[in-house]
């Protein structure tokens, strides 16, 4: 069956219709990571958005009911070159066409990813749609043009749990799966806003003896600290941080009472929070492979990263330093605050997919909660 991607500005793909039969719109991206699809499909910063695959083949190695980082793909689309109808591997359960048709996630495959990856390099990711239902590309584009922008919405408030709850699973190791870790004493207690979180993340923190909470996005502070944390997570999340004013006021109120770490979008709103501001990337950083230097370390790690987003480096003030710099265009990757035990990074270091250079802040985490509670907290 036929479909159609459209964008606002009136550049249309023409290609067959992949998983859910229908029409989405959403922000047009593209991620440049060569497998971890699954994870890129249920990653709930992708909400809003649709994303496009820039590796040619997607879905040669299936679906699995392991590789997963939410409870459900959250993206709005998903465009491939060439879908891989019959994959090839151990862990392998169904298809990617038959995960798409199950969780009716309208894609498009067959058209020219190159020149649609190009076309977003040179304008910039904007407003797209695709459809299957509809295939007159100026009908569509017309829909392009008065669909809502990202900027300015909170799509956390979509994405974010609805209560409480306890996260024990830790990382997954091959021939035994996720290791569970109720078995141990924590070491810590730590309390995780949820905007958008990975489970990737929460397997970190547990593998490292953490007793995790996750809680709602909108989860007052003063709750948050009624629980007795050693530590406050802010989690990645899709969208623009700047409507997010109930999570930068919790924050502040948070900062200087209990260490904070933050990732991606809890990097932005905790730069926000700390006097800081963010504006949107021309195209964004998506995939596996971007370059970032650790000025603390002065090491260069090769991470994974998903944003559309970044924080002004003019707009901060003497109150925090910047820790890391993306070595592609001097964005700004990291941040700690010079006097209380907050720091943040705009990118993932708890990788799936991705490299696993940047597991030490984990570690850098854990250590500033052990100093907080020895009292020698310190930048």
């Amino acid at each position: 069956m036929k479909a159609v991607l459209a964008l606002a500005d009136g550049k249309y793909f023409i290609g067959k219709a992949l998983g859910a039969i229908g029409e989405v719109t959403g922000e047009v991206v593209f991620n440049t990571s060569m497998t971890g699809y699954q994870e890129i499909l249920t990653d709930p910063s992708y909400h809003g958005e649709i994303v496009t695959m820039t590796y040619p083949q997607i879905g040669n190695y299936g679906i699995n009911p392991e590789d997963v980082e939410s409870g459900q793909p959250f993206l709005s689309g998903f465009v491939v070159k060439e879908s891989c109808p019959f994959p090839s591997n151990f862990r392998s359960e169904k298809s990617l066409d038959t995960y798409l048709k199950e969780n009716n996630i309208v894609s498009i495959e067959g058209i020219d990813t190159r020149a649609l990856v190009r076309h977003i390099r040179t304008v910039g990711a904007q407003t797209g749609i695709i459809s299957s239902i509809d295939i007159d590309p100026d009908s569509l584009i017309a829909k392009a043009e008065k669909a809502p922008s990202i900027v300015g919405r909170d799509l956390v408030k979509e994405v974010t749990c609805d209560k409480p709850y306890q996260s024990t699973e830790g990382v997954w190791e091959l021939g035994e799966g996720y290791a569970d870790c109720c078995e141990r004493p924590p070491l810590y207690k730590v309390v995780a806003y949820d905007f958008g979180i990975k489970r990737n993340i929460l397997r970190n923190l547990t593998t490292l003896g953490c007793d995790i909470t996750v809680v709602p996005a909108t989860t007052p502070a003063e709750e948050v600290l009624k629980m007795e944390p050693d530590g406050v997570f802010l989690s990645n999340g899709p969208g623009d941080p700047e409507p997010l004013h109930y999570a930068q006021e919790n924050i502040r109120y948070l900062l200087g009472k209990v260490p904070v770490f933050g990732i991606c979008l809890g990097h932005q709103l905790l730069s926000i929070a700390s006097g800081g501001s963010t504006y949107k990337l021309k195209f964004g950083h998506r995939g596996g492979n971007q370059p970032v230097l650790d000025y603390k370390r002065q090491q260069v790690e090769i991470t994974a990263q998903n944003h559309g987003f970044a924080v002004d480096e003019k707009s901060l003030d003497d109150k925090v330093k910047v820790t890391h710099i993306n070595l592609n265009d001097n964005t700004v990757e990291g941040i700690q605050h010079l006097s209380l035990p907050a720091f943040s990074v705009q990118y993932h270091p708890e990788s799936s997919p991705g490299p696993h250079d940047s597991h030490y802040l984990f570690e850098r985490f854990i250590e500033m909660m052990e100093n907080h509670k020895r009292g020698t907290d310190h930048a």
